[in-house]
């Protein structure tokens, strides 16, 4: 497993911001392929359409992939910068969105599902401006990603397929590559009307009532004592779901904490039986622990602080590495009632996992006092475990 060496966080001339820039100044080399009459310019009068379109299409898949190459770099060269956060979905807009006027403007494809995948970004675009208005960071999720995929693929295909007219609608039913481009396209748009949604989910706290109102709750002491309880209950029952799982599976577990103290591992340890299954937990509550025992970059803690995606991802690794484990859960973030930082507000935390094949996190807000959160934490960081022990 290859360890991340992040590096200064607010360098911009990264490799991956580098090719992301690259990839916007390729969108009009793909435009002027597919739409302007460039085998007379250039004197090859006998490239037909079809002709332009595979060519065009090849640009395309070729952009297309540089979207992979930019985020491989930005994880494995630990340069995870805000430009590249901001540029690289910017890319992916601007080169979808080109080839998808294109295709109207050739008559390719209706100009319906073009205002459906438009509508859907202008929406999730106004949902992560409250968001951020308000200190907050909405995750994507994989519909997201999924719908991008899709995209591509559609877009690609009804570059290739040719611009046909069928006088009945038999005629377009029984050509092959007409069904597949429209089956494609249709998945690609339930999946973005599915993402828009989600997101709606996601921010539907910010988006109803009012500031003040927002406000007063985001600053609640504690939470309810019959919130606490059942949070205690959900925590018990994951713990006991996680012990049994690793112990079925044959698998260990191993947890790396901040801000909830050992609460993870404590969860774990007072399901009877669970030492056959739980390696032990790494307390660290201060940057010197998280960097001398569990690996994580000093240049990523004094720039970006402990509350961050890089964090998570290292200190998740380095519990793997240092217990011997086979899912190691990382959680890191802020309790409360202080310690809140500029677009990181109390309740911000990251949840790191790793295993010997793949390592993620994610950002998660919680609300209520500091209990409530750190309880929240312990519940989600259980969970995280038993999703990674599904494939064990």
């Amino acid at each position: 497993m290859t360890t991340i060496q992040p590096t200064a966080p607010d360098k911009l001339w990264t490799p991956a911001n580098i090719v992301t820039l690259i990839r916007i100044c390729l969108v009009p080399v793909f435009v002027l392929a597919i739409l302007s009459p460039w085998p007379e310019w250039v004197g090859l009068p006998g490239i037909t359409m079809e002709a332009k379109c595979v060519i065009a299409a090849g640009i395309f898949i070729l952009i297309s992939c540089t979207d992979w190459i930019d985020g491989y770099l930005a994880r494995s060269r630990g340069e995870v910068t805000d430009f590249g956060k901001f540029m690289d979905p910017l890319a992916d807009k601007i080169l979808v969105t080109a080839a998808l006027i294109a295709l109207v403007e050739l008559a390719v494809l209706p100009g319906w599902p073009v205002l459906i995948i438009l509508a859907r970004e202008f929406i999730v675009s106004g949902i992560r401006m409250v968001a951020a208005s308000k200190g907050t960071v909405i995750a994507a999720s994989w519909y997201g990603k999924a719908k991008t995929v899709f995209q591509i693929i559609a877009i690609v295909l009804f570059l290739l397929k040719d611009s046909l007219t069928f006088t009945t609608a038999a005629g377009a039913f029984t050509n092959p590559m007409f069904v597949l481009s429209w089956t494609v396209m249709v998945i690609a748009l339930i999946l973005t009307v599915m993402s828009m949604l989600d997101y709606l989910v996601k921010a539907r706290h910010l988006l109803k009532g009012s500031a003040g109102a927002k406000t007063a709750k985001a600053a609640a002491p504690s939470a309810a004592p019959t919130e606490i309880a059942a949070l205690q209950k959900a925590i018990d029952e994951q713990a006991r779901i996680v012990v049994e799982k690793a112990t079925a599976a044959g698998a260990t577990v191993a947890t790396a904490e901040s801000l909830t103290g050992g609460l993870v591992a404590a969860m774990l340890t007072s399901v009877p039986g669970s030492s056959a299954s739980v390696r032990g937990g790494i307390v660290s509550y201060v940057n010197e622990v998280k960097a001398e025992v569990l690996g994580v970059s000093e240049d990523v803690l004094a720039r970006q602080g402990a509350v961050d995606e890089l964090v998570a991802l290292q200190m998740a690794r380095g519990a793997l590495r240092e217990l011997g484990s086979d899912v190691s859960v990382a959680v890191t973030g802020i309790a409360g009632p202080t310690g809140a930082e500029p677009g990181k507000p109390v309740g911000t935390v990251w949840i790191g996992c790793a295993t010997a094949k793949k390592t993620h996190a994610a950002c998660h807000h919680f609300e209520g006092g500091r209990e409530a959160v750190r309880l929240q934490t312990v519940l989600i960081a259980l969970r995280t475990m038993e999703e990674a022990l599904a494939s064990f």
